[in-house]
């Protein structure tokens, strides 16, 4: 059989697909360069693989019903396929809660891994192609492979040569594993066990390897980013990780996520403040702002301490770009809490802003609380502080015309790109010459917004950096021109 370009034999095709948030794509990216290592191949083309691999999120309703289907949809193409059918493996959030209910209901799938034995990939998969064969048929073998979820999940020998998904001019760089907060309404500390960091040397080479691929920006992610180092060196070290990684020759930008207001010292703001590659944009999940509700959360602030640290973050850094998400409709929220969260938003600006409806979910405190709310009164919730935020993001997007901007190009806008009515920012007629999508410092992937860059003739590729000036704003949305012409 051919190679798989790494002098080992081919052992097949693998296809993979990862549900959920960024810290699964981070881990199934690892799972991918380990599968490849070992002598398999990749193909986008799940028809064509031998192993399909699906990464599978349960962290609330939506994801589990996407899990779910795409479950539903993989063993259908199973049955469907002529000659061998590719073996299904499951690993992840759903597969660590649902460990004997997906075999039973869905016979069809072959193994099942844990959410802290993805690192067993390939030993599970030879097994499994070892007893295949020795039963001479394509019978389903099932199998399983399970670690306790207070072990430690990090590799022996740190994967440099991830398998980026992510376009390959950005890339998520998981810096711990597990939660030890126990806010009330969350299932992660159960299914990932506790706060676990990944060894400084370790993402440090990691980084390295991934800049040495053409990525430029890392986006640091963890169940919680600020405690990072706590119970490695007895203290919190993302300010001292920062300075490492802001020394590797290729990053451009360094953007933190999920980091809780409490733990957010004076140290990290200067760091954040002082090293020339970290962006000046903080995501941190405040999820409410009444007392009354953070306490029902079990959440380890108040909303005082979260306007005095916002203020400080301020004040330090101007041009901090600050993103938070928000839970609507949390058992026990009564009007007047929810009237505190939308006078808080309104007063306090968030430059970015997410609202999720409650969900409720077996295994969490809250799902056994009182005073459950109503699927309608949530949504109702939601919507009134989204619109709050649309307009605070609207004037915000408005007070950018006449700035310059440092950009990350995502791609070319083609004029037959989809559009959603008034969506598309250049209305019904298509600029001449090319139009570039981007992301300012204030942008993360996917879940902020753009900037639309008309270039004339001038063409970009993916990744390239230049200066925009801003010239209008659409939504959430910039559109701008070259600063340097």
């Amino acid at each position: 059989m051919p190679g798989s370009g790494n002098g080992k034999k081919h052992k097949g095709y693998v296809h993979l697909i990862s549900l959920g948030c960024d810290k699964n794509l981070a881990d199934s990216e690892k799972v991918l360069a380990m599968m490849l290592e070992a002598g398999y191949r990749y193909t986008d083309d799940p028809y064509r693989a031998d192993i399909i691999v699906v990464n599978t999120c349960c962290f609330i309703k939506d994801a589990k019903e996407e899990s779910v289907e795409t479950l539903i949809q993989v063993t259908d193409l199973k049955r469907e396929k002529e000659g061998q059918p590719p073996v299904i493996i499951v690993m992840g959030c759903m597969s660590e809660r649902y460990r004997e209910e997906i075999q039973e209901t869905l016979p069809e799938i072959d193994i099942v891994m844990g959410a802290n034995s993805w690192q067993d990939i390939i030993e599970v998969s030879d097994a499994y192609f070892r007893k295949r064969s020795e039963a001479g048929d394509n019978s389903v073998l099932h199998m399983q492979s399970f670690r306790d979820i207070s072990e430690n999940v990090f590799l022996e020998k740190p994967v440099k040569d991830r398998f980026i998904t992510a376009g390959g001019h950005y890339a998520y760089l998981k810096i711990a594993e597990g939660c030890g907060k126990h806010c009330t309404y969350c299932i992660i500390p159960s299914l990932k066990g506790s706060y676990r960091s990944v060894p400084m040397e370790d993402l440090t080479a990691e980084a390295e390897g991934l800049a040495a691929q053409g990525v430029r920006e890392l986006i640091l992610i963890a169940q919680e980013t600020t405690l990072y180092g706590v119970d490695l060196y007895g203290r919190k070290c993302l300010p001292e990780l920062l300075e490492r990684l802001n020394a590797i020759d290729g990053i451009r930008w360094i953007r933190i996520m999920y980091c809780y207001p409490e733990e957010i010292t004076d140290e990290l703001t200067e760091a954040i403040r002082s090293l020339p590659k970290v962006c000046h944009y903080l995501d941190i999940p405040i999820q409410h702002a009444s007392d009354h509700i953070l306490r029902r959360m079990a959440r380890r602030t108040t909303q005082q301490e979260i306007r005095e640290r916002l203020g400080y973050l301020r004040k330090r850094i101007p041009d901090i770009v600050i993103r938070t998400t928000l839970i609507s409709g949390f058992p026990g929220e009564t009007d007047r809490d929810h009237k505190i969260l939308t006078e808080f938003v309104r007063e306090m600006e968030f430059d970015r802003l997410g609202d999720f409806e409650y969900s409720r979910e077996e295994g969490t405190k809250a799902a056994q609380f009182s005073h459950q709310i109503s699927s309608k009164t949530k949504a109702i919730r939601r919507g009134e502080i989204m619109e709050i935020q649309q307009g605070i993001a609207a004037r915000k997007a408005l007070s950018r015309i006449g700035q310059v901007y440092e950009v990350m190009i995502e791609g070319r806008l083609t004029e037959d790109a989809p559009s959603e009515g008034d969506m598309f920012p250049f209305g019904n007629s298509f600029p001449e010459g090319n139009v570039y999508v981007g992301r300012t410092y204030m942008d993360a992937p996917d879940i902020d917004g753009f900037i639309y860059v008309r270039t004339g003739q001038k063409r970009y590729m993916t990744g390239d950096m230049m200066r925009v000036l801003v010239t209008g704003a659409h939504g959430y949305d910039l559109l701008g021109e070259p600063a340097d012409v």
